[in-house]
């Protein structure tokens, strides 16, 4: 196998930094690709608005970012009261797991720093939970580079001789890369890998309405790295599939349920439909702390539904009948039949999902 190595940073962008002054730094992605700012954010209500309001988003790096604001959370409990900061800490956790109901990495993360709550025994808690952050992070970022890899090398085998040039080309919806994560991406840490190896012919990009985060985040991420990345509307997947323009189509999760069900960005189970019709390799890459063994499927799974402006507006803009009906849900869940491979940190499973992931976990 050919593994000429293309130079490519691990992380094109730091989207989530803890500054020495206790505060947390969140690139604004409302904004890209048009401007890029940074909030820094002192207290766990703000950043349980940024994240329901979409400044930060993609399950990892919504669990990332929750971890810090329990930091946030502690600061300021204990400065209020050393003796009763402990019981203070529920309307903390409470204000961050409303932030983003279907995201099980925001409720993962919480569970870590409950631990760490309830296990300190005296004094300041913020040396500890600070240190329990920063190690989710990182963890991310090391499992991020992991996965992409092994993706990687499973595409590869899969996909043999079928291209002339060794190389694939791949379709991705929604953002899943640096943005999303820690650091490199899930999904589009797989892209990275292949970019990496010389293996990735070229990538094309769903917008990903209504959000546009494939516009406005995953083509600037390419970007960046200078990776060949081609736009195209979400309607126009289909037409790249049946012209044989796509070999795997690679998408992250939100969640994952124990039969391999799984919920993702809407649109991602009309992808895995196309996918099933036109012959195509579809892919899953998530950590672990996407899986939710307690839910049996997909049914199970809440479908978080947001404002009518989103869809009726672009940027402010109204591109809509006044007072038009709208139906606007953030996820949709792709049934555990219509995927071929889920990459995680701990490896590749196929089929049948509900016994390759519990032995997985």
């Amino acid at each position: 196998m050919n593994t000429k190595q293309v130079e490519i940073k691990n992380s094109s962008v730091q989207a989530i930094e803890w500054l020495a002054e206790g505060k947390l730094r969140l690139l604004d992605q409302r904004l890209l690709p048009v401007s890029e700012v940074y909030l820094d954010l002192g207290d766990y209500q703000a950043t349980a608005a940024a994240i329901t309001d979409m400044v930060v988003r993609g399950a990892p790096a919504i669990g990332i970012t929750a971890a810090y604001a329990v930091v946030l959370g502690a600061v300021e409990k204990y400065n209020e009261d050393e003796m009763r900061w402990k019981a203070s800490m529920a309307d903390v956790f409470d204000t961050l797991a409303r932030s983003r109901p279907t995201a099980v990495n925001l409720f993962w993360a919480l569970d870590k720093m409950k631990a760490v709550v309830a296990a300190h025994k005296s004094g300041s808690p913020i040396g500890q939970l600070l240190a329990a952050a920063k190690q989710i992070h990182q963890d991310d970022i090391a499992a991020n580079i992991g996965m992409g890899d092994a993706g990687a090398l499973a595409i590869l085998e899969q996909s043999g001789a079928s291209r002339p040039v060794g190389k694939v080309r791949v379709l991705t919806h929604c953002n899943t890369g640096s943005l999303a994560t820690g650091g490199y991406g899930t999904a589009l840490g797989v892209i990275r890998s292949l970019w990496k190896m010389n293996r990735l012919e070229k990538v094309y990009a769903d917008e990903t309405r209504p959000w546009l985060q494939g516009a406005r985040l995953t083509a600037w991420e390419l970007c960046q790295d200078n990776i060949p990345v081609t736009l195209n509307a979400d309607s126009a997947a289909a037409h790249l599939m049946k012209s044989g323009e796509v070999d795997w189509v690679i998408v992250g999760a939100d969640r994952i349920t124990a039969n391999g069900d799984v919920a993702n960005k809407i649109g991602t189970y009309s992808l895995a439909v196309l996918c099933k019709h036109h012959g195509v390799k579809f892919m899953v890459v998530a950590p672990t702390s996407t899986l939710d063994l307690n839910m049996s499927s997909g049914g199970d799974i809440p479908i978080e539904e947001r404002t009518a402006q989103e869809v009726t507006h672009i940027q402010g803009k109204m591109i809509a009948p006044d007072g038009v009906n709208t139906f606007n849900p953030v996820f949709d869940v792709t049934p555990a039949s219509l995927i071929d491979l889920i990459v995680t940190e701990k490896g590749v499973v196929s089929a049948p999902f509900s016994e390759s992931l519990a032995a997985l976990c």
